[in-house]
């Protein structure tokens, strides 16, 4: 899909797309609450600890998680438009969505 590859503990996010509300308003795109929630589309391969070890990494591709509000750093997708990518690290992510 994308051609960045996320360095030590960080994670390549697809932010999921705004829902409708439930009594059908359309609502701009400028008043929506951007979703705090996607899947990882990448990650890296773990954050290198004191004793020269790496740490594994607690999530992995296709996860659906959870993150806070201003967590992580918007990338532009060149590829697609559409799509609405987040880098940030591991520390960041609140919890993972089963499926």
């Amino acid at each position: 899909m994308t051609k960045i590859k996320p360095l030590g503990n960080r994670v390549l996010i697809k932010r999921s797309k705004p829902q409708p509300t439930k009594g059908g308003i359309l609502l701009p795109d400028s008043a929506q609450e951007k979703p705090k929630e996607g899947v990882i589309v990448a990650v890296g391969p773990g954050k290198v600890n004191d004793e020269g070890k790496r740490d594994t990494m607690n999530v992995k591709v296709g996860d659906r998680i959870l993150f806070s509000s201003y967590a992580g750093t918007e990338i532009k997708n060149t590829e697609e438009e559409n799509d609405e990518l987040l880098i940030m690290s591991e520390d960041d992510i609140l919890g993972v969505i089963p499926n």
